[in-house]
């Protein structure tokens, strides 16, 4: 049976981040069913571009919008009576910043003692850098990653995506769902967070070890893989492929199927070790076979023997691959001034929850909701309007 509530239904998120990674924990909720209201400041720009731009609608899809003056007393008193009905708080101001306006844990947890207080930074809630301001490079260059990335000899390279900011939401998503879990078994509220910095650490992964393990500092492979050969880009006739024959078993099909029996005879490459020790002149023995055959063809050579081989696509080229439609990888989002486009669906699937073929909401403008929330904490009209005559609130009507 498939259900129409989704796992997330009952819970109430306030959302105060900005930049990326504070809204990509927010926007694993919101997918998933939260009530999440995006509490905005009257004179905030859209840091994640325009309003209407992708990015920005990427990020805050399925959002409600409070438009909230957090610095005065009235604004603060909408914030904390929301507090009180909340499941969950997202920030990612500086440390100094959320003590300064008094919406800290400390302070939260006063008004609602289940509240869960999810908090993203560049640098951590303390340590030497912890009003550090920070961006996804900053963070890519600090971890380390930058020195792994790009090709030898090359200097530093930036990974292509927002790797840290993306990685910080999805560990901060995941420890909010897991302070869910404890709250249910003992009814407790708790402060969660990450930063950039320890997510992005986490993620070199076994790079990490390396270096944890063996006192190694792993180096820029380019296109190689660092630990197995033959594993990375090879040229066909009419391209490029990435090919992973590592194994001994990958590697016997690969020679077989190409019929390169002098390869497969080498001792040079007879093993996982010295395939990785004479890397350099596998890979043009291996250029030159695969250099034979058109990208397609190899593709389908090599995993009709278990090879991992595909096509290296743009971007177009990987949303137009048949499989990837079959996937179904997008959703429809409805905007009233934009009209109905494409935008990325959750990558998580459930047996007994459909994606459904459309979001609830597009990202809305600044304010869209404001009038709904407030009446939703049974104000008056007359302290509605007088919020909004005093600056506290703004409400647009373009939702």
């Amino acid at each position: 049976m498939i259900n129409t509530i989704l796992p997330l239904s009952d819970y109430l998120v306030l959302d105060l981040t900005i930049a990326r990674a504070g809204p990509t924990a927010v926007r694993l909720l919101s997918d998933w069913g939260a009530d999440v209201i995006r509490i905005e400041a009257p004179t905030e720009g859209d840091i994640a571009g325009s309003r209407q731009g992708p990015d920005s609608q990427n990020l805050h899809r399925n959002k409600r919008s409070l438009c909230l003056n957090l610095k005065s007393k009235d604004g603060l008193k909408v914030f904390m009576d929301l507090v009180k009905r909340a499941d969950v708080v997202v920030e990612n101001f500086r440390v100094d910043v959320k003590k300064r306006l008094g919406i800290d844990y400390e302070s939260l947890k006063q008004i609602n003692p289940s509240i869960i207080f999810g908090s993203i930074s560049g640098f951590g809630q303390e340590g030497p850098y912890a009003e550090r301001p920070a961006v996804d490079q900053v963070i890519q260059g600090m971890s380390g990653l930058m020195t792994v990335t790009g090709e030898p000899g090359r200097g530093p390279m930036r990974a292509g995506i927002a790797v840290s900011d993306t990685s910080a939401g999805m560990f901060l998503g995941q420890g909010i769902l897991l302070a869910l879990l404890y709250r249910e078994k003992t009814g407790e509220g708790q402060w969660v967070h990450t930063s950039l910095l320890e997510s992005m650490l986490c993620k070199l992964d076994f790079q990490a070890a390396r270096y944890t393990m063996n006192s190694e500092i792993p180096k820029q492979e380019g296109n190689h893989h660092p630990t197995l050969s033959p594993m990375g880009v090879f040229n066909t006739k009419d391209g490029q492929v990435n090919l992973a024959a590592s194994t001994n078993k990958m590697w016997g099909a690969f020679c077989e199927v190409t019929g390169a029996t002098n390869l497969a005879a080498n001792e040079s490459y007879a093993t996982v070790e010295s395939r990785l020790k004479s890397r350099s002149a596998l890979w043009q023995e291996v250029n030159r076979i695969t250099a034979r055959f058109f990208t397609s063809e190899l593709v389908e050579k090599m995993n009709s023997v278990g090879i991992p081989c595909g096509p290296i696509n743009n971007v177009g080229e990987a949303f137009n691959d048949h499989h990837v439609s079959s996937l179904r990888m997008t959703k429809k989002a409805r905007h009233a001034e934009l009209g109905e486009f494409d935008l990325l669906r959750s990558p998580i699937n459930f047996s007994k929850f459909k994606h459904g073929d459309a979001f609830d909401k597009a990202g809305p403008e600044l304010g869209a909701h404001s009038d709904e929330i407030l009446r939703g904490l049974d104000y008056s009209e007359e302290f509605i309007d007088r919020l909004k005559t005093n600056g506290v609130v703004k409400a647009s009507r373009t939702k």
